[in-house]
């Protein structure tokens, strides 16, 4: 292992944790939103209809979520760093396998490899976070890195449609070749391990299982992931939908997503610079609170603007930035709840967090975005929908503790695994 990569954690300097962990999170949102530009493309060369190309996203979100399962408690077992370097090489592997695929059904197999391994470095980047800061300082760190991740959804379309207008598809996935062996690179040399032999712990199947069971039935865990889950599904509904909402409803043409993208993500970053700002000067319950409210405000003025206008303008796309603002501000404060619940486990905390989220984005993409997206006034209300779920989930949170956690000692206690 290079000298860089001994360094201790506390040595590790934040902002270099920022560049690397902001990094790894972008691969899932590359991995998405590059496609879409290529939709029409990939459907013409494989005879496919619009439903049967929501599927590359479907299977790629559900394997997402199954293992999402596993990359956490295996970091917690034997080090954040070997989880990360193993996941980046399958997803390189899958990726190339993506440009090589000469059918539907083969691309469809190795989407489910890059779902599998994709999101390895967000879950256990969480931990990572986590393992080497507290407080606001870890509420700070984790804005930032929610701020590189906002670019990525922006850029990804752009780079996909500059892709397709010069090359054909799977130009796209070997772009996301290089992309992996870019961060295998830099992981490799410059990310410390952050979880120390001593922290470890190598858990049975059997216990593994029960520490899951026992996540699933916190109620407290439950509408913390449910009300961020809901929250972030008002935006991934349009995410889903982008391929419909940007060629039909914008009428816009298949180099020009950024219309779409780059407000809502410029949205997306504002609102996790604030969070980061108001860390340690606005308390986290306030500071969510500010969020949920600035996401039902949002949710109020889509769904008016798309019952009083029947030809869609780029004005359609400003409701949908403040919605990712306030979305933004809610995220850190429900992601270091979850993890503070948590402290000997929170690998496996941040993947049962994303298990959650991630099955409910699977729903949006592969049922609710099909069946909403072909009008934008059933679009905008199924997004309002789950805007206020996860508003009512989180107020019954608050109304139930009065107050975030961490949680009790017996709570964290319950899913502590025996001494081994």
């Amino acid at each position: 292992m290079p000298d860089s990569a001994r360094a201790s954690v506390s040595t590790a300097p934040p902002r270099r944790l920022v560049l690397i962990l902001g990094g790894l999170a972008m691969i899932g949102p590359f991995t998405i939103d590059t496609m879409f530009p290529a939709f029409p493309q990939m459907a013409g060369q494989f005879g496919a209809d619009t439903l049967a190309m929501q599927q590359t996203l479907s299977v790629y979100l559900l394997a997402y979520a199954v293992m999402s399962l596993v990359h956490g408690p295996v970091s917690d077992a034997i080090g954040r760093r070997r989880v990360i370097l193993a996941g980046l090489v399958v997803f390189i592997l899958a990726s190339i396998g993506c440009a090589l695929s000469p059918d539907l059904p083969t691309l469809l197999a190795f989407r489910v490899l890059q779902g599998m391994s994709a999101g390895v470095g967000m879950i256990v980047g969480r931990a990572v976070i986590r393992d080497v800061l507290q407080g606001e300082a870890a509420q700070r760190l984790m804005s930032h890195v929610s701020m590189l991740f906002a670019i990525a959804p922006a850029v990804a379309p752009i780079l996909g449609g500059w892709i397709v207008g010069w090359a054909r598809w799977p130009a796209i996935f070997w772009f996301l070749t290089g992309l992996g062996v870019a961060l295998l690179l830099i992981v490799w040399l410059a990310l410390p391990e952050t979880h120390p032999p001593a922290a470890r712990f190598r858990p049975s199947p059997r216990q593994l299982l029960r520490t899951h069971w026992y996540m699933a039935r916190n109620p407290r865990f439950l509408r913390f992931t449910a009300a961020g889950g809901f929250n972030f599904a008002a935006l991934f509904l349009y995410i889903a939908s982008a391929p419909v909402f940007v060629l039909e409803h914008l009428r816009l043409q298949e180099d020009q997503f950024g219309w779409f993208f780059v407000p809502t993500i410029a949205g997306m970053t504002l609102g996790s610079f604030m969070s980061g700002r108001l860390a340690g000067r606005l308390s986290a319950t306030r500071t969510a609170g500010l969020g949920f409210a600035i996401c039902l405000v949002a949710a109020v003025c889509n769904v008016g603007y798309n019952l009083a206008v029947d030809a869609h303008s780029l004005w359609a796309v400003l409701p949908l930035a403040l919605n990712a603002l306030g979305i933004a501000l809610v995220f850190p404060i429900l992601t270091l709840a979850i993890l503070d619940m948590y402290p000997r486990q929170r690998g496996a905390a941040s993947s049962m967090q994303a298990f959650g989220s991630l099955l409910l984005q699977t729903a949006v993409a592969g049922a609710l975005s099909p069946a909403l997206s072909h009008d934008a006034r059933q679009l905008a209300a199924g997004a309002a929908v789950c805007s206020l779920l996860g508003f009512l989930l989180w107020w019954w949170e608050i109304h139930q503790s009065r107050r975030m956690p961490p949680s009790p000692p017996e709570e964290c206690a319950a899913v502590r695994p025996p001494a081994l």
